[in-house]
């Protein structure tokens, strides 16, 4: 599976996107998912989710609800 990595190109944002990963899994027959509970932050979208969620996570602790 690392070798698929590294034939990944960068998207017009210029990341690695998940998504191929995942449509690789998919055509392999071997994606799986599960249902996370709890809250969810993207931390890597800006400076102020990073703060909200290690807010969330020293008021709560990891993954309780919001």
């Amino acid at each position: 599976m690392f070798d698929f990595l590294k034939t990944l190109t960068p998207s017009r944002r210029g990341e690695l996107e998940i998504t191929d990963v995942n449509n690789r899994y998919l055509e392999l027959g071997e994606l799986a998912f599960d249902i996370a509970r709890g809250y969810w932050a993207d931390c890597g979208e800006s400076i102020q989710m990073l703060l909200r969620a290690n807010t969330l996570v020293a008021a709560r602790g990891a993954n309780k609800p919001e």
